[in-house]
């Protein structure tokens, strides 16, 4: 249940008609569900809570959606936060989430940002390289205090979705060679003002097997096992996230929570460590949608172009990954058509749809991208001078906009030199 359905004849998110939230605010503009994120992180808390040892902790990524109000709802339902700049910590903790509770990942700290982090404090850096431990050392050692660290391993484990959003392969960016993590280890246990807590491992985005992870998971277990014989205490393992979402039509179901926790209670068993988890599309996805609107219809050699008026710039996973969203009429009669769905951006690639079956529709229709609650706004830029997407909150009968439509001049925020009158 994603808590957008239909009622009498047209989509309410909760117990708000999607009409009302765009006669208020306009479109497009995105629409999230409360009970639904809530739902979601309770399902994936419920399914990894026999998992490893003491309390599991799930820390919502936060790169997903960053909306303060989301992260704040998150942190009553007792998630924490996994971050990747220091920007994203400070929306965690001004959330109201907790410095224990907080992973920093990311391949390119610098030393401000971690300096902030270790003055505010966090439950682990996951850190890349060898050469992120030397700087990390050097940060720690000039504010007196000791740096928790975990390294990232790369398993070279391909995580079978698009390899934009691939993570795992020795070919990407991300971790230390499976092969150098006992000397990785090594060399963070000679520098000073470091205290290793952990590893950890993530190999990508919207899987829809269990294999890859387990095949990732096995061999991170390998490698604890090698690197607590060469002496060093490991009691935390963070096994991220990448756990994909269902997005209906033809595209591929993916395990259940249920089923993947099942797998890692399995493969994790005689670790002895506590497990962080780092869900961020499996909580949001199917929690938000971009709400449109129709603005015309252009005939088309093979198919109509419906022209909606969210653009590339709004939405931008379809041109950047060809991902898919389901489009559906928020008032459907009852017709289906085949066309291809575009917005008004100058680029071939602001194409959401080609030769989609979906709800017949006509100009001034309502209709909604679904699944884009995770990675929509937060990548959501200016391009074309079209001002930034609004973010809008509904709790059952209530809802609120908790981003406002920020326009061209706010979002340029131009300042000319004396010599241009």
């Amino acid at each position: 249940m994603d808590h957008f359905e239909l009622r009498d004849g047209a989509i309410w998110c909760e117990d708000v008609p999607l009409s009302a939230i765009a006669e208020a605010a306009g479109t497009p503009v995105y629409v999230y569900s409360t009970a639904a994120m809530v739902r979601q992180a309770k399902d994936v808390c419920a399914a990894v809570a026999d998992c490893g040892t003491g309390d599991p902790l799930v820390a919502y990524a936060v790169k997903a959606n960053p909306n303060r109000t989301v992260l704040a709802t998150l942190a009553r339902a007792g998630l924490g936060a996994d971050v990747v700049s220091i920007g994203e910590y400070e929306k965690a903790r001004a959330a109201g989430i907790a410095a224990e509770h907080i992973v920093f990942s990311g391949v390119g700290k610098t030393e401000p940002e971690m300096a902030t982090a270790l003055k505010g404090g966090l439950l682990q850096f996951n850190v890349e390289s060898v050469e992120e431990a030397r700087t990390l050392s050097g940060v720690a050692t000039s504010l007196g205090t000791a740096a928790p660290i975990g390294f990232r391993i790369n398993p070279d484990v391909a995580a079978g979705t698009h390899a934009k959003i691939t993570t795992g392969t020795a070919d990407n960016k991300f971790g230390i060679a499976a092969s150098a993590a006992l000397d990785a280890f090594a060399e963070a246990a000679r520098l000073p003002a470091l205290e290793i807590t952990g590893m950890t491992v993530h190999i990508g985005s919207q899987l829809t097997s269990l294999e890859p992870l387990e095949a990732a998971f096995v061999r991170l277990g390998a490698i604890l096992r090698e690197v607590r014989a060469a002496g060093h205490n490991i009691p935390l393992v963070d096994l991220g996230g990448g756990l994909g979402v269902p997005l209906g039509g033809d595209q591929p179901d993916p395990p259940t929570p249920e089923q993947y926790g099942a797998m890692v209670k399995r493969v994790t068993e005689g670790w002895d460590v506590r497990l962080v988890f780092e869900p961020g599309r499996l909580i949001m996805a199917n929690a938000g949608v971009l709400l449109t609107r129709v603005i015309r219809i252009k005939p088309g050699t093979r198919h109509p172009w419906v022209i909606v008026d969210a653009a590339m710039n709004d939405l931008m996973r379809p041109a950047l990954y060809d991902a898919y969203h389901r489009i559906e009429a928020v008032a459907p009669r009852g017709q289906t058509t085949v066309a291809n769905v575009v917005g008004p951006v100058c680029e071939t690639g602001d194409t959401f749809a080609t030769a989609r079956e979906m709800d017949s529709v006509e100009p001034g229709d309502l209709a909604i991208f679904r699944s884009a609650g995770a990675y929509g706004a937060t990548m959501s830029g200016s391009y074309n001078s079209r001002p930034l997407t609004p973010e809008v909150l509904v709790d059952g009968d209530k809802w609120a906009i908790v981003r406002r439509r920020i326009d061209v001049d706010a979002v340029a925020d131009c300042q000319p030199p004396e010599w241009i009158s």
